[in-house]
């Protein structure tokens, strides 16, 4: 009995007011696991970036080029060689692509960060401080 007098209740319980059910379980994995498929959209999106970046990068380096300068691109492992016109427009559609391909991936990290919000919401309304959703960045 000394010794239950010694923490008079004040020590660490665990799990002594959460209980977690297996909805509750599905709800945090599915959180985690659009986490993580937001980092790599995140990382893909910043590939993207960069590549519109270097392909405008391109695009201002050739307008100084001769109207007859024949421009070797690397395409795929080859290089083909195109006239100024022809690259110009080859980089001007791989442009749009990436952009195309941006919005796709901006529009799917927003639909993923709804989602991640009402989980989040739902899971810190059920556990309070007891859960940690938030990102160390």
């Amino acid at each position: 009995m000394a010794a239950k007098g010694c923490n008079s209740g004040k020590a660490f319980q665990p799990d002594s007011d959460v209980h977690i059910t297996y909805e509750d379980q599905q709800k945090i994995n599915k959180f985690a696991k659009h986490n993580a498929r937001l980092e790599d959209f995140k990382s893909e999106l910043e590939a993207r970036k960069n590549d519109l970046k270097n392909l405008d990068d391109a695009f201002e380096e050739i307008e100084l080029f001769d109207e007859d300068e024949i421009i070797p691109c690397l395409i795929g492992e080859v290089f083909v060689c195109n006239s100024l016109d022809e690259t110009q427009i080859l980089l001007k559609n791989e442009k749009r692509k990436i952009e195309h391909e941006i919005k796709d991936i901006e529009l799917k990290c927003q639909d993923i960060q709804q989602i991640m919000s009402d989980l989040k919401a739902q899971l810190y309304q059920r556990f309070g401080s007891n859960i940690s959703l938030e990102n160390d960045e």
